[in-house]
């Protein structure tokens, strides 16, 4: 036998599962690119690999059920399936590390982000039988100093997911085929929100250098990668560890020019950091789509200073206005938290009065929950869980109206619809439009044989059906270079929502 057959047969396999965000997702891609450098062959069903590993998420209370469900599930394949071993990696084993070891005897190892960098010797360890310590969580912040422009020199001496490039190419290997990807710019966030734990298990804010994420981006556009979507927790503080605010504008025209490159998304702005120069340099880049993921969380200034942020319905109408003054039909989208202690009915009415006037397309709605080693776990003022549910309920009848009736007033708008997949019962093209983000905000759905998945394809708005939109393209149109006509609705309601 030769000894290439040999390799081959005895080559081991690895699923990787992701669960939560697309900052997730690239984590997941370059642990399975590193994993695929060692000699590891990948696999989508963890049923069929030696390993099964799962990318946890740790963020509320939601996602560590999924979590947790996912690696049962994952660890009844050792009973029935060629599955020899579930490890858990990701948020979740970073947050807890040995006290979920300890709930999930089931699983062979919990793995934080310091294991990445050399995961493919810890699973030949474990398929040997061999046990491997888990992870002793830690506050990560702590790691690097605190002032930001001090933190590049000892980043390299940390583990940051997702950051990785090497001198002969990128450690990523792409899990699916999708026209679009998530590209991380950060890790981390200096910003200390009385509910958020992300900061102590994913660290202080650590922005990736412009060179790194450009080879990066040229990658992916070498693998047919058609939209790049901007990820990190904060991406309005890009560059001020670099020493440069405005950094994310100049790479941004940057990332544009890439061929191959149609679309360039940017997530997670926060409010109190957009600054004037970023909405200017967005809206005048026409490959960067008018779409603004701007996270208020609330709007009463009572419950914000709470929360430890800034702000409150007036200056946040104040933004949507300025962003529809550079931008008159973007995607606005946002989440908002209900029942945070203390909330009063008051809070309550003032943020509904925000959402009728802000006049968004996609608002996340959650109730608050006690997170570990948060501040607000320990504010007065706690709500029964009655009453948060009541108030979700209340807020999400009212966002669900809102939001269609402005996906509504987009029939009759002519839309570029970048095809992401075709529906195998329907044959449908279902894609995205301009102001419509990956995943959560809906789709614009196009009929059977209009395009393939990485098309765009110029279409008419004729109908919507809650947040989504049905369009039929335009007869001998092309994708490049046609202009986007502006959304059908009377002018002076479009005046008076966008001076709100």
């Amino acid at each position: 036998m030769s000894g290439g057959v040999e390799v081959a047969e005895h080559q081991r396999t690895v699923a990787v599962v992701t669960l939560g965000c697309t900052r997730n997702e690239v984590d997941s891609e370059e642990l399975a690119g590193r994993l695929r450098a060692e000699g590891w062959r990948l696999v989508d069903d963890a049923a069929d690999a030696d390993v099964a590993l799962v990318n946890t998420c740790g963020f509320v209370e939601q996602a560590k059920k999924d979590s947790i469900d996912t690696l049962l599930e994952a660890a009844d394949l050792k009973e029935t399936g060629r599955t020899q071993a579930v490890v858990a990696v990701g948020c979740l084993a970073e947050r807890y590390g040995q006290e979920l070891a300890d709930e999930l005897p089931d699983a062979d190892a919990v793995l934080g982000f310091d294991s990445y960098a050399d995961m493919s010797s810890h699973l030949r360890r474990i398929l040997a039988g061999e046990k491997i310590a888990s992870h002793v969580p830690s506050d990560r912040r702590r790691l690097l100093p605190l002032t930001p422009v001090e933190r590049q020199a000892g980043a390299e001496s940390v583990a940051l997911p997702g950051h990785d490039s090497v001198a002969e190419g990128v450690v990523r290997a792409r899990l699916d085929g999708r026209p679009w990807a998530p590209l991380k710019i950060a890790s981390g966030c200096d910003r200390r929100c009385s509910f958020c734990a992300i900061p102590m298990f994913r660290g202080s804010f650590v922005s990736r250098r412009p060179t790194d994420v450009i080879a990066e981006a040229r990658w992916l556009a070498a693998e047919g990668v058609k939209e790049l979507f901007l990820v990190s927790e904060n991406s309005t503080s890009y560059g001020k560890d670099l020493g440069d605010l405005a950094l994310l504008e100049k790479l941004l025209p940057e990332l544009c020019d890439i061929p191959g490159i149609e679309r360039v998304r940017v997530s997670y702005l926060q409010p109190a950091e957009v600054r004037p120069g970023l909405l200017e340099a967005m809206a005048a880049l026409p490959t960067v789509m008018p779409w603004y993921d701007l996270s208020f969380q609330h709007s009463s200034p009572t419950v914000l200073r709470r929360m430890r942020r800034f702000g409150g319905t007036e200056p946040f109408l104040d933004l949507i206005a300025r962003v529809r003054a550079a931008a008159p039909d973007a995607g606005i989208r946002t989440n908002v938290i209900v029942g945070f202690p203390g909330e009063t009915e008051d809070d309550v009415d003032e943020l509904g009065r925000f959402l009728i006037a802000a006049d968004l397309d996609v608002v996340g709605v959650f109730g608050y929950s006690d997170e570990d080693g948060t501040e607000a776990e320990d504010l007065d003022g706690k709500l029964d869980a009655d009453v948060i549910e009541e108030r979700v309920t209340r807020i999400t009848d009212l966002v669900e109206q809102l939001t269609a009736e402005r996906a509504e007033r987009r029939v009759g708008s002519r839309v570029m619809v970048l095809i992401d997949e075709i529906d195998d019962e329907t044959g449908e093209c279902i894609g995205r439009a301009e102001h419509q983000g990956p995943d959560v905000d809906g789709a614009t759905i196009l009929p059977p044989g209009s395009g393939e998945p990485g098309d765009l394809v110029e279409a008419d708005v004729v109908a919507s059906e809650g947040v989504d939109l049905r369009a039929v393209p335009v007869a001998g149109s092309q994708a490049d270079g046609i202009p986007t006509p502006g959304m059908a609705s009377d002018p002076d309601d479009a005046s008076a929502k966008g001076s709100a």
